[in-house]
């Protein structure tokens, strides 16, 4: 059995528990989190522990799934952490991806671990994606459009404020753009183009709203290229028509084959997502056991979802694949 430690129990944290639940190989050797552990119940009984105690437990955990957000969390938890343990995370800032490996990739070799970043479906799943389509058809264009849905990583920067008692930020595609990828015409889009932002804040009592206003949507990396709609709301009102987390997404290219492009080819790949975070965990449980198998082949150091071999995702074994999958 593969032991599963997660680090963070919010919605990540929950869906990750839930996902190993639906593995016959693995197992949770317990959640850990900077609150008080008598305070956090979980789902399935599991054992919670302190942060702290992790370095007591490094000989019981086989992999550890870092459930933290990507503005504030991982860029510091993940190399802290890859130094004693196998580690996933779901860091999706992809600005920082670069800067974000080298400092996970460091932290592994010094180690001697093995560390799996920005998993997820985008980056992730998408991220695959797009390496195989551009690999395809290495003369074409590429589109990606998300939601419309909930993201965390935006929805955690925006609870982050000073001032925001709670939030969530949609994402939205612009219809008129998508439909212009799907009939082939290839067109400019810029960033603005593509999506607008709508944020639903609840602001702590006395709030400057506009002062709130200003920082998500000249937030770096997150609004500040978007259309961003900022909408200030009760948490009775966010409760009632904001509690769910869907999400989902498509990713395009268009391109062409033939001495005279005479050939016009598109390839789509959609994700309809009820649950983000069950979704994003489900993926992350994955890569858990893609960590695990290379790690006993003596593999050490930071990888992306680009360098590990889809047959590693699989709880069967290769001869199974070939067989059922093939």
């Amino acid at each position: 059995m593969i032991k599963i430690g997660i680090l963070g129990y919010g919605n990540l944290g929950r869906g990750v528990e839930s996902a190993v639940t639906l593995s016959d190989d693995m197992e949770i050797a317990g959640v850990f989190t900077r609150r008080e552990p008598e305070t956090v119940e979980t789902q399935t009984d599991v054992p919670v522990f302190k942060v702290d105690d992790l370095y007591d437990m490094k000989d019981e955990i086989d992999v550890l799934i870092l459930c933290g957000g990507s503005a504030n969390d991982l860029p510091t938890q993940t190399p802290e952490f890859a130094k004693y343990f196998n580690v996933i995370d779901s860091f999706d800032t992809h600005a920082k991806i670069p800067e974000h490996f080298e400092n996970v990739n460091n932290a592994c070799l010094e180690g001697e671990k093995i560390g799996i970043i920005s998993v997820g479906w985008d980056p992730g799943l998408f991220s695959v994606n797009r390496l195989y389509a551009q690999a395809i058809l290495p003369k074409g264009n590429d589109y990606t459009f998300w939601g419309k849905g909930v993201s965390q990583g935006h929805s955690d920067a925006v609870r982050r404020i000073d001032g925001v008692y709670d939030a969530r930020q949609y994402t939205v595609p612009v219809e008129s753009a998508l439909e212009s990828v799907r009939a082939g015409e290839n067109p400019e889009l810029t960033t603005r183009q593509k999506h607008t932002r709508e944020c639903f804040v609840v602001a702590e009592e006395g709030a400057d709203l506009a002062k709130i206003e200003e920082e998500i949507v000249t937030m770096p990396n997150y609004f500040d290229e978007y259309d961003t709609t900022v909408n200030f709301i009760s948490q009775e009102e966010l409760d009632a028509e904001h509690s769910g987390i869907p999400h989902g997404g498509i990713v395009l290219r268009s391109g062409s084959t033939g001495l005279n492009d005479e050939n016009k080819h598109i390839i789509e790949y959609k994700l309809t997502l009820d649950s983000n975070p069950q979704f994003t965990s489900s993926v992350l449980i994955a890569y858990a056991r893609a960590a695990y198998r290379l790690y006993q082949d003596g593999v050490v150091g930071c990888k992306t979802v680009f360098d590990i071999a889809p047959g590693l995702l699989h709880p069967e074994t290769p001869e199974y694949q070939r067989k059922n999958l093939l």
